[in-house]
Order: structure tokens, then C-alpha cells, then sequence
């Protein structure tokens, strides 16, 4: 709801703006912290209301991104011929302001989180004590451990080049010799083939087939080949049938992958952290995004072509595949939650007296599904000694 409020609030702020200083500080600011208020917890709602079929339930919530693209885009014109740019971004702002009201429709399922126990002699208020509290509920202790920093790699990778297409496919069509309205169908028809992908991969992750990033892999490869192989098909401005062809198979296959990027999340960190590590996740991987589609533009003005920025957006999707499968436990075709079920059956059995591999401790801690003291009388619980050993 404050999301909402503040993308709104920087929209309306924005129609009066009287210098681009205005409209950074407004539209880039302000709305732009409010989307960020806005997309994180939608996701983790999303995941924590479906225990089943929680693909399919969060590739159907990221429709709503591609049908909005599809059908905004030609309302915002529409907009901007009638009213003005000024009038433009009023409505917008109004628009957005339904948000709030969308929140107010989500029920909340609870708090999650135990307090932290405070140390000996060590106020509540006290300075060390609230730096504390926010490392733990920020989750700040996931940039330690190996299996996010992995992922946050790979998918800061699959950033760098995913939103290269949806950039430059317009200005590189119209480089190619392509009509302006050619260009336009293509990045239009590229939109609802990734409706539908997305559509797809959430129905057939569900089917427990495979393992979540075994499929994250899968659909990103197929993009990143496909965005190599797009300067190809589009070479001349002689095949328009092959360049979209082409931009429709890349639609499927990152529409495919976008929603698998977060349902595997929990596998890697478990649920009761999910909140925590799609925040860090996006923070690390959004720095990426924002640094691949300007290093393409570079590429652009040194080659004096849109080729070598397809083929480098192409080989950073192929990259982050590579560093998906150094997961631990990536090759096993069992859920990470059965192996640290065995293992934990395994470390409380009496004449267990082997050290734990420091790599099995660090994927299970991970991995916990109640990685924090359950709350009792006194708001905490001891917790084993061997639990605290193996942490």
C-alpha cells in the first residue's frame, strides 16, 4: 500500500515538474522506490499463499507484467496525443494509487520471525542491539553463505543480458532495413509469446518433473541461444519471417524463465527467509540489469552495428547457466529438503561422531525451512547443542 501511495505521489509530483532534475527526483525517485515497495512483497504474498502449485500461481501473477506492456502501451499514446505529457502523467499517477487499494486486499498470513535474543546486560534501544535486529530480519547473513551468492551470480548474469531484446530490438529492426511498423509487431508479438511462456513453464514445473533450476537452466539456455541467433535471422533486413521467428521463440523462452527465477528461490533459501532473500536478490541483480542494456548502446556506437550487443546479451544468459550448475547438490535429481531431512535424521543419532562436511552445513543451513528459534514462554527457545555446533 505505502508502494503504491509513492508511485502515485511521484507521477502526479511529475506532471508539474519544470526541469528533468524534476522528473529524477519525481518519476525516478520516488515512483521508482515505490515499485520496489511494490513487486517484492507481491511476489512473496504469491508464494506464501500457495503451498501447491506455487509455479503456477506466480507465472500466472507475471502475466499481469506482459499483458500490461501489451495493452498500456498503445493507452499511453493515446494519452499523450489527448492530454499532453503533463496530462499523461496525472492520470498515470491516479492509475497507480489503485495499488493501495489492491493491498488492502491481501490478507496477511502472520509474522514469520522470532525476536532476537538480546545479549547480557545489552539495552533493547541500544545501538549494537538495533543494527542487530536489522542484519538478522534484512537476512543479511544470506551474503555469507555460498548457494545464494551462487544464485544471486547467475541470475545478476541472466539480467545483464535479458532486458538487452526488449532495449534494442526496435532500433536494431530499423537498422536492419525493417519498416517501423515491422519493428513494432516484433517486439509486440514478442510480448505475448512471453505471456505465454510464462504461462507454460509455471504449469510444467508444477508437474515435478524436474527440479526447479534444472528448468531455470533449461529455458534460459534456449534464450540465450536464441539471442544469438538473432542477429543472424535479422542479417540484411532480407528475412523478416526468420527475425520473427526468432524474436517469438526468445518471447517463449524468457517469458519461461522470468517466473522460475523466483519460484526457486525457496529451494535454495527455504520459505521462512524468502522475503529477506528476494530483496537482497533483486538489490545484487538489478545492478546488472541496469549495466547491460547501456554496455549493448556502447557496443552499438563502437561496432556501428546491434550485433555484438546481441551476442554479448546472449552469452551472459549462457554464462549464468554455467554458474547455476555449480549449486551444491545442483546434480542430484532429489529436493534439497529431503537431503536435509536425511541429514538431519543422520547428525542426531547417538554414535554420530563424524564432523559434518563444511559444505553439506552451509547448503542445509541454507536450505532450513525454520532457520530461527521457534518463540515459547519467554519469546525464545533454547536452542540443541547440537544445532548450535553444526550453525
Amino acid at each position: 500500500m505505502a508502494g503504491g501511495f509513492l508511485s502515485g505521489l511521484g507521477f502526479i509530483l511529475a506532471s508539474q515538474a519544470t526541469c528533468v532534475t524534476h522528473l529524477y527526483l519525481t518519476m525516478g525517485i520516488i515512483s521508482g522506490f515505490g515499485w520496489a515497495l511494490v513487486f517484492t512483497p507481491m511476489v512473496a504474498v504469491v508464494m506464501q499463499y500457495f503451498k501447491q502449485r506455487r509455479s503456477l500461481a506466480t507465472a500466472l501473477g507475471f502475466t499481469g507484467i506482459g499483458l500490461s506492456s501489451f495493452v498500456f502501451s498503445p493507452f499511453f499514446q493515446w494519452l499523450l496525443e489527448m492530454y499532453a505529457w503533463r496530462g499523461a502523467l496525472l492520470i498515470l499517477g491516479g492509475l497507480s494509487l489503485n495499488i493501495v487499494a489492491c493491498g488492502a486486499l491481501i490478507r496477511p498470513l502472520g509474522a514469520t520471525k522470532a525476536v532476537v535474543a538480546l545479549a547480557p546486560g545489552e539495552h533493547a534501544w541500544s545501538c549494537l542491539s538495533i543494527l542487530r535486529r536489522c542484519y538478522s530480519y534484512l537476512e543479511m547473513p544470506l551474503l555469507f553463505q555460498r548457494p545464494f551468492l551462487t544464485y544471486s551470480l547467475a541470475v545478476s548474469l541472466f539480467n545483464a543480458g535479458y532486458f538487452v531484446p526488449y532495449v534494442h530490438l526496435v532500433a536494431h529492426s530499423r537498422h536492419e532495413g525493417f519498416s517501423e511498423y515491422q519493428a513494432a509487431f516484433v517486439i509486440s508479438a514478442t510480448g505475448v509469446t512471453d505471456i505465454v511462456g510464462r504461462v507454460v513453464a509455471g504449469w510444467t514445473s508444477d508437474l515435478g518433473r524436474l527440479r526447479l533450476p534444472h528448468m531455470l537452466i533449461l529455458w534460459t539456455s534456449l534464450s540465450g541461444v536464441f539471442l544469438l541467433l538473432l542477429p543472424l535471422a535479422s542479417q540484411g533486413g532480407s528475412s523478416y519471417p526468420g527475425l520473427l521467428t526468432v524474436g517469438l521463440l526468445y518471447g517463449f523462452c524468457s517469458g519461461a524463465m522470468t517466473p522460475l527465477v523466483f519460484s526457486a528461490v525457496p529451494e535454495i533459501v527455504g520459505m521462512d527467509r524468502m522475503l529477506g532473500a528476494l530483496g537482497l536478490l533483486q538489490m545484487i541483480s538489478s545492478l546488472c540489469g541496469l549495466l547491460g542494456p547501456p554496455l549493448s548502446g556502447g557496443l552499438k556506437d563502437l561496432t556501428g552495428s546491434y550485433r555484438a550487443s546481441f551476442f554479448l546479451a546472449g552469452s551472459f544468459l549462457l554464462l549464468g547457466t554455467i554458474v547455476m550448475t555449480t549449486l551444491p547438490d545442483f546434480w542430484s535429481r532429489v529436493n534439497p529438503s529431503t537431503l536435509q531431512n536425511t541429514c538431519n535424521e543422520q547428525d542426531h543419532k547417538p554414535d554420530n561422531k563424524n564432523q559434518p562436511d563444511l559444505e553439506i552445513t552451509l547448503m542445509t543451513n541454507s536450505i532450513s525451512e525454520k532457520p530461527y528459534p521457534e518463540p515459547g514462554n519467554n519469546g525464545l527457545q533454547a536452542e540443541p547443542a547440537e544445532h548450535i555446533a553444526r550453525n
